[in-house]
C-alpha cells in the first residue's frame, strides 16, 4: 500500500489535491470553532447552497472558467447578510439560513435544467452536491489561489485572535471594551464564505458543513479552553482530510464522503474516550 501511494504521489495532480484538501480542511476547522460557539453551525449549509446557485448561474452565463468572479462575491455578500440578520433577529438566523439555503438550491437546480449546459444534468448536479474527483483535476493556478486564500484566512485569524475570542463569547462586553464587533463579524463572515467556496471542489455543497462542524464538536468533547479546542480541531481536521484523501486515492471511493466519514469516526472515538474517562482537559 505504501509503495502504491508513493507511485500516486509522483503525479502532480495528486500532490495538488492533497495540498488543497489539507489547507481547506485546516481553515474550515479553525473558523468552525467560532461558528459553532456563536450558534452559526448551520451557516455552512446555507452558504454552500448559495454557492451552488451561483455556480449554476455562472454555467448558464457561459462563465465556467471565470466562475469564481460570480461565486465569491455572491457568497461573501450572503454571509454578511446572514450574520447581520441573525444578530438583529436574536434567533441565530436559523429562519434566514433555511430560506436562503432552500431557495438557492432550488434556483440552481432549475437553472441547470432549463438552461442545459451539458447532456447529463443529473451527473453534474450529483458531482456539485456530493463532490467527485474534481479535486484531482485542479490546475496549478487553482492550487495557488487556494494557498493564497487559505493564508489570508489564517492571517486574519492569528492577527485578530483576541478580538475574535472576545466577540465569540460575549459580543456586548467586547463592544463595551472598544472592539469593533461589526468589523470582526464581517471578517468572520467573509472568511467563512471563502472557505466554503474553496471546499466545494473537495466535498461538494451538501457535505461542506461537516468540515466546519465535526472537528470543532469533536475537540469540544475533550477540551474546554478556546485555544485548546481550536488547536485540537485543526489537528483532527488535517489528519482526517489527509487520511480520507489517501484512502480515496487508493480505493477509488468518493473523496468528499470519505473525508466526512473519517471526521465522523474521529468524533465517535473522542466521544467514546470522553464517556469512559468523563473528563475534560
Amino acid at each position: 500500500m505504501w509503495n502504491e501511494l508513493m507511485q500516486y504521489l509522483q503525479f502532480p495532480f495528486v500532490r495538488y489535491a492533497l495540498i488543497t484538501g489539507i489547507l481547506i480542511s485546516f481553515t474550515a476547522s479553525i473558523l468552525g470553532v467560532t461558528l459553532v460557539l456563536k450558534r452559526f453551525a448551520h451557516i455552512g449549509d446555507g452558504l454552500s447552497h448559495v454557492a451552488f446557485g451561483a455556480m449554476a448561474a455562472a454555467s448558464v452565463l457561459k462563465m465556467t472558467n471565470q466562475k469564481m468572479l460570480v461565486i465569491l462575491p455572491v457568497t461573501v455578500l450572503t454571509a454578511v447578510l446572514l450574520l447581520k440578520q441573525g444578530r438583529s433577529s436574536g434567533n441565530g438566523g436559523d429562519a434566514g439560513i433555511a430560506m436562503i439555503s432552500v431557495a438557492s438550491l432550488a434556483a440552481g437546480y432549475l437553472m441547470m435544467n432549463i438552461f442545459k449546459t451539458s447532456s447529463n444534468v443529473s451527473a453534474d448536479v450529483c458531482t456539485t452536491l456530493f463532490g467527485s474527483t474534481s479535486i484531482l483535476t485542479l490546475t496549478k493556478a487553482e492550487v495557488w489561489l487556494c494557498v493564497i486564500l487559505s493564508a489570508a484566512v489564517l492571517a486574519i485569524y492569528v492577527v485578530m485572535y483576541h478580538r475574535i475570542f472576545s466577540v465569540t463569547f460575549d459580543e456586548e462586553f467586547a463592544r463595551a471594551t472598544g472592539v469593533d464587533t461589526e468589523k470582526i463579524n464581517l471578517l468572520i463572515a467573509a472568511a467563512s464564505a471563502l472557505v466554503i467556496v474553496l471546499a466545494m471542489n473537495l466535498v461538494g455543497s451538501l457535505l461542506i458543513s461537516a468540515l466546519v462542524v465535526f472537528p470543532a464538536v469533536t475537540a469540544m468533547t475533550m477540551f474546554r479552553s478556546f485555544k485548546s479546542v481550536t488547536i485540537c480541531a485543526a489537528v483532527i481536521s488535517v489528519i482526517c482530510a489527509a487520511s480520507g484523501m489517501v484512502f480515496s486515492i487508493l480505493k477509488g471511493t468518493p473523496v468528499g464522503s470519505t473525508i466526512v466519514a473519517a471526521d465522523a469516526i474521529a468524533w465517535l472515538l473522542f466521544s467514546a474516550v470522553h464517556m469512559i474517562t468523563g473528563r475534560h482537559a
